[in-house]
């Protein structure tokens, strides 16, 4: 199966196309400043130069339409037609409480991930503008939901509350989430799986344009 992975920010879209019988990457690439002067594409096909597409796009919608016409473009001989792509899946900042592993994307999920908009409003709309682009542009095929937020809904109440009146939490939804959970799952995964161990408390990193630390034990 050829998977579709999108990003999704707030003026920006990075994206890779998979080969899951080969787990290779086909294609990488980022549209940045989404909605502002100077927009553009910079894609770099397996195996071949990066390419950079100036154009102007005004929202995400039009930014995945660009994408997909130039994955498909017969000279980057990456795939021949939309048909080919079999699933999508969306990185989604926030899942709240509801999340707590990754959900084939529906109506309920999509009422859900706006109401969790209270509590990314600058992630999850624009997540959401994502995962509709791709409903409209590829039908029926399945899209995925993975959430920043899901692996974290490990942590036991003595963990993600806050020494505040409960109200807080429970009328407002005030607790400590964790994000960059993707993250954190694979690196741990990884580091088990290299020493050869269970049982092991682990503290991972997550460095890049954000940052974040997690305590992980077992």
């Amino acid at each position: 199966m050829i998977v579709l992975v999108l990003n999704c920010g707030s003026s920006s879209l990075k994206y890779q196309l998979f080969d899951m019988n080969t787990e290779k990457v086909l294609v990488k690439g980022l549209y940045e400043r989404i909605g502002l002067e100077g927009s553009r594409l910079i894609q770099t096909p397996r195996g071949k130069e990066t390419i950079t597409v100036d154009q102007n796009v005004n929202n995400h919608q039009d930014a995945i339409e660009i994408v997909i016409d130039n994955i498909i473009k017969p000279e980057f001989n990456i795939i021949s037609s939309i048909q080919d792509i079999g699933s999508v899946g969306h990185r989604v900042v926030h899942g709240g409480e509801e999340f707590k592993d990754s959900v084939i994307i529906n109506k309920d999920v999509i009422i859900m991930i706006e109401e969790c908009s209270k509590l990314a409003p600058l992630h999850n709309k624009v997540n959401l503008q994502g995962v509709m682009a791709c409903m409209s542009l590829f039908g029926n095929i399945p899209q995925i939901a993975v959430f920043d937020t899901s692996f974290h809904q490990q942590m036991p109440p003595k963990a993600f509350l806050y020494a505040l009146p409960i109200e807080l939490y429970s009328d407002l939804k005030v607790r400590k989430y964790g994000f960059h959970g993707t993250s954190h799952k694979y690196v741990s995964g990884r580091v088990q799986t290299i020493f050869k161990k269970e049982n092991l408390k682990i503290i991972s990193c997550h460095l890049g344009n954000g940052a974040s630390i997690c305590a992980i034990d077992n």
